[in-house]
């Protein structure tokens, strides 16, 4: 079977083209675990099939590292967006993407060289409409008896932080604090990943204010463990900013492994996330 394995600021997934290959569901948790493993394995953050859809250009088929089903990766659907242009199975610029129910559109940063097939050129980079942020708790999900989690009290490793709960497809806490650079997520990423008060498990962003337009941020991603990134994550700090007064609505994050630009136009209630895509190496398993 042949892959792609490739990254969106440090955050990779192995990508199978889900037009040739042909896998059970009943199959793909256990070949996700295996295929997953740095050790043993190809080695990613979790795998990504790429398939046929009625209801948009393409399907997002995610899964974590774990073998577990994960809604959106904001990250990983910019490396879609690269995989079926460079791959020619769209010559637009301007696609759909639909990932459990939830249809993004994106807009792919085409680089054209002479040397280049067709003069069709290479995507470098994606925007995103990532859809509009959820904060009633109830969808998120999260546990809680007022109708948002705006800077919300919640007791994890034996220390209480402040946390406000964002939906962009998939739940996240996002918790500003300092000292991000140095936080031991090992130790302390698994108490909010399984948190009580997420009946889902969630996504646990760890963020540090650098300035009004500009954030450091670390994340623990449920299923996976700490990334080098995390792009729905991004977009619900940058919402999480806003709603806590401490930054722009156009916001630069500062990753383990890159930059993301995001912005939430309040008119629209839409958030867009600008930034890189890279293909790693292709592999057959």
């Amino acid at each position: 079977m042949k892959f792609t394995k490739m990254q969106g600021c440090g955050n990779d997934y192995i990508y199978i083209n889900g037009f040739t290959e042909h896998i059970p569901l009943e199959e793909k948790p256990e070949l996700v675990r295996k295929w997953s493993d740095r050790h043993f394995g190809i080695g990613g953050d979790g795998v990504i099939f790429i398939n046929p859809s009625q209801e948009a250009d393409f399907e997002m088929e995610m899964y974590n590292a774990d073998g577990t089903r994960a809604e959106m990766c904001g990250n990983g659907i910019r490396c879609v967006g690269k995989f079926v242009y460079d791959k020619g199975l769209t010559d637009s610029e301007h696609i759909t993407v639909i990932s459990a129910g939830k249809i993004k559109y994106l807009d792919l940063v085409v680089e054209k060289n002479e040397g280049d097939c067709c003069g069709r050129g290479h995507v470098t980079g994606v925007r995103v409409n990532m859809g509009s942020p959820v904060l009633e708790p109830e969808q998120i999900p999260v546990k809680a008896s007022k109708h948002q989690v705006v800077d919300e009290p919640i007791w994890a490793a034996g220390k209480e932080y402040r946390m406000t709960c964002v939906s962009m497809g998939n739940p996240h806490a996002v918790i500003f604090t300092e000292g991000v650079a140095k936080l031991p997520l090992e130790q302390i990423g698994p108490f909010f990943e399984k948190h009580e008060s997420f009946p889902r498990r969630t996504n646990t962003e760890f963020v540090e204010i650098i300035d009004k337009k500009t954030v450091f941020m670390r994340v623990w991603e449920r299923g996976s463990g700490e990334t080098l990134a995390c792009g729905t994550g991004c977009c619900a700090v940058a919402v999480a900013g806003v709603l806590n007064g401490l930054t722009e609505p156009e916001i630069t994050v500062k990753l383990l492994g890159g930059e993301l630009l995001i912005r939430w136009d309040r008119k629209e209630n839409l958030v867009y996330m600008t930034g890189p895509a890279v293909t790693v190496f292709e592999g057959e398993v």
